[in-house]
């Protein structure tokens, strides 16, 4: 049994009213996301509207919560490294050494290797700034990784969550419009 059909299964299980919890907290998974949560919600005989709008707050929950913590850990980051490079200073100036200009600051260590899928988001970032990388984002990483990239690049928070959102409810309704009209061919 593959995750969808253990997810359908569990969907299938619970009481009519608590399987729209379940589609939000399945649209909490990386890949499986509000598109994947709302099909699964379809298929699991949810009313389309409900199944939509319960996969995309639990999408857009999780993505919240991880802009709110990337942005603290990045601030976190850059205030240490401004911290160092400014004890880096006062150690010098004390030992009678000039005082380094602002452009001397310490490079940031170099990035590690990316996954092919950040490249092409970070592509996206310079081409189309974040509106057109946060909706075209979901064809290379989920939305959580979006999120995450777009702030530790040093997006503003807020920025990104509104584009987040935006693209959220697009996907997940244009998955859930598909799906609805797929589902009502198929079972006539």
């Amino acid at each position: 049994m593959d995750i969808y059909e253990g997810l359908q299964n569990l969907i299938d299980q619970v009481p009519p009213l608590l399987q729209p919890v379940i589609v939000a907290l399945v649209a909490m998974i990386p890949y499986v996301e509000g598109e994947g949560a709302a099909m699964l919600g379809l298929i699991a005989g949810i009313n389309p509207v409900v199944a939509a709008v319960s996969a995309a707050a639990g999408n857009i929950f999780v993505v919240t919560v991880i802009v709110h913590f990337g942005d603290r850990i990045r601030s976190a980051i850059v205030g240490r490294r401004r911290a160092r490079a400014a004890h880096g200073a006062r150690v010098e100036v004390m030992a009678g050494g000039p005082a380094p200009a602002p452009s001397d600051a310490p490079e940031p260590a170099p990035a590690t290797r990316t996954s092919k899928g950040r490249e092409r988001l970070l592509r996206w970032v310079v081409r189309f700034g974040v509106p057109g990388a946060s909706l075209i984002g979901p064809l290379a990483l989920p939305t959580h990784l979006t999120a995450a990239t777009l702030v530790a690049t040093g997006v503003r928070r807020n920025w990104v969550l509104l584009w987040q959102v935006i693209a959220i409810v697009m996907w997940t309704t244009v998955v859930t419009l598909i799906g609805t009209g797929i589902l009502t061919v198929v079972t006539g």
